[in-house]
């Protein structure tokens, strides 16, 4: 029997012929990533195995992106113990902040990350760099301890699920966040519980690597091991001039075995909202109602690019933020920030009466730079809408793309741009 795309890379790294779903294998690692929140414990874990230096200084990466630049004196001292590691085991991909972006905005944009690695990360969304077809799952910081040290990690082979893409979308405000928002609403948090997602089909070809990676980075929402997009010209295009280490792609055989096969029709796929307290609490945009709102963030790792801060742009250009909106925009990576600045993004934002930060994670997690109070609600390009995931635990998270998450600030209330 053929494999999948997963398989392919597992076995590869594994240093095995073949591998099937369920089978244990102990596997090389090609980047081993932890950041200012995981990076402290992952690093006293890595202290106890009485090794001194790390595996490789070229593949192991720190970012401080949660809460950098430091919001107080925990913060700063969380982000003191990785500095110091860093520059102990002098790693080449430590971003201090001024270089910084949000981990994983910036692994992809440095070329840290290649088609065909195995990345693990003690960050759930480190399953974004599926869409440059590779391997990468998030992983707890014990286990990124012993990868630090030994360069290989363990794993059971995940079975996989296959996302036929058809179509093209037909609404122009439809992205990657509404196809991923609108699968997880279909088959739920826990609907690819451990297996891997492999997003196929002519409807990829519509989607633009920003869209990809936000569709990888929220596969986690819906329990998934990893996600996996096949090589293809967008892939090449993006990574061309990035990557400078070989690479290996893959693809699917046409015999490999998929535990699952779901279609979506990008067609007739709307805007999506997803309404507290679970990213799979979807719903068309036209089926939202009279939802008011008190703040907007738009960012994160899941929509912090610059597709997502020129299509924000264009919604807010010659309109006015809400009198009483909170409008917070944070771009992924100081390039995305440059570049924003370069085409006015900024001026727009800021003469719509927003407000635009240096990159951090910050309000997604509820850490800083846009915390709720009781009662507030927030539409946020953010992954996760739990209880009090963004602060107080009686406040509200609707989950949304740049387009609307913009179109609302104006409004108000949840609307799309169509209805400004």
């Amino acid at each position: 029997m053929g494999m999948t795309i997963s398989e392919k890379i597992l076995a590869a790294h594994a240093g095995v012929e073949e591998v099937q779903a369920g089978d244990l294998i102990n596997a090389k690692v090609d980047v081993v990533l932890s950041n200012d929140i995981t990076g402290p414990v992952a690093i006293q874990e890595f202290r106890k195995l009485g090794v001194e230096k790390v595996f490789d200084k070229e593949k192991v990466v720190i970012i401080p992106d949660h809460f950098a630049p430091a919001k107080d004196i925990k913060s700063a001292e969380q982000c003191k113990v990785i500095r110091d590691f860093a520059r102990e085991q002098d790693l080449t991909h430590y971003y201090e902040v001024g270089q910084m972006g949000i981990e994983h905005c910036l692994l992809p944009e440095k070329g840290i990350v290649a088609p065909g690695d195995l990345v693990i990360g003690a960050d759930s969304h480190t399953t974004t760099y599926g869409a440059l077809g590779a391997f990468a799952t998030g992983v707890g910081s014990t286990d990124v301890a012993a990868a630090m040290a030994t360069g290989e990690v363990w794993l059971r082979v995940p079975e996989t699920i296959k996302v036929v893409l058809k179509g093209k979308p037909q609404n122009p405000w439809v992205v990657g966040k509404d196809v991923i928002l609108s699968l997880i609403g279909r088959i739920g948090v826990d609907g690819a519980l451990y297996q891997a997602m492999e997003f196929a089909g002519e409807g990829l070809k519509y989607l633009s690597m920003d869209s990809r990676f936000t569709i990888a980075n929220m596969a986690i929402e819906a329990g998934a091991k990893n996600a996996i997009m096949a090589f293809d010209e967008l892939t090449r295009d993006y990574v061309v001039g990035r990557v400078h280490k070989p690479y290996v792609y893959y693809h699917s055989d046409p015999d490999a075995y998929y535990v699952q096969e779901i279609e979506m029709d990008l067609g007739s796929l709307k805007p999506q909202v997803a309404f507290p307290h679970l990213p799979s609490n979807t719903r068309d945009i036209d089926q939202v109602g009279d939802v008011a709102i008190d703040q907007v963030v738009i960012g994160s790792c899941t929509n912090g690019r610059m597709e997502d801060m020129r299509t924000a742009a264009k919604v807010l250009k010659g309109r006015k933020v809400h009198p009483y909106i909170r409008l917070i925009v944070i771009p992924g990576t100081q390039e995305i920030y440059q570049k924003c600045i370069k085409e006015g993004i900024v001026d727009t934002v800021i003469e719509a009466g927003g407000v635009f930060s240096t990159p951090t994670c910050g309000p997604c997690l509820g850490g800083y730079m846009g915390i709720l109070a009781k009662g507030e609600r927030a539409v946020t390009t953010t992954n996760r809408n739990f209880v009090g995931r963004m602060g107080h635990p009686e406040s509200e998270v609707y989950l949304a793309s740049p387009a609307i998450a913009a179109a609302s600030a104006i409004k108000g209330k949840i609307c799309s741009p169509e209805n400004l």
